[in-house]
């Protein structure tokens, strides 16, 4: 089974919300996630995540702090998913990928459908 890495942004704002993105393409199309995605080859993770973040939402972070690894078999992948608490350097958190998107505070993290291997993040986030 082919592995992907991916990085993941837990955005934290003043408020201790976290910024979530719903998917607009794709085979989880309208699915809930963090954002971020694929490491190139040569990258640190950290790197990754700051690319990511610029290319999805043209908004620079910060890395703060690692907070977990996930590990999950979808049905035809297995996804590494390296998760970061991230914050806005600068930038407006501008869509370019994601069809929507919304702050949420740790009560409300139930309220969208995430995809797998973002709901077994959930617990780290609250």
């Amino acid at each position: 089974m082919k592995t992907i890495t991916v990085v993941a942004a837990a955005i934290r704002n003043s408020r201790g919300e976290i910024f979530a993105t719903q998917r607009g393409y794709g085979e989880f199309k309208d699915w809930w996630e963090l954002p971020g995605g694929k490491a190139e080859p040569g990258e640190t993770m950290e790197q990754a995540l700051k690319r990511e973040i610029m290319e999805e939402l043209d908004t620079e972070v910060s890395v703060d702090a690692f907070i977990t690894t996930i590990d999950y078999d979808y049905p035809s992948f297995h996804l590494t998913m390296h998760c970061y608490w991230c914050s806005i350097l600068s930038g407006r958190l501008e869509l370019k990928e994601h069809e929507a998107a919304k702050w949420l505070a740790p009560d409300e993290l139930d309220s969208v459908n995430w995809l797998p291997a973002d709901l077994i993040l959930l617990p780290f986030l609250r």
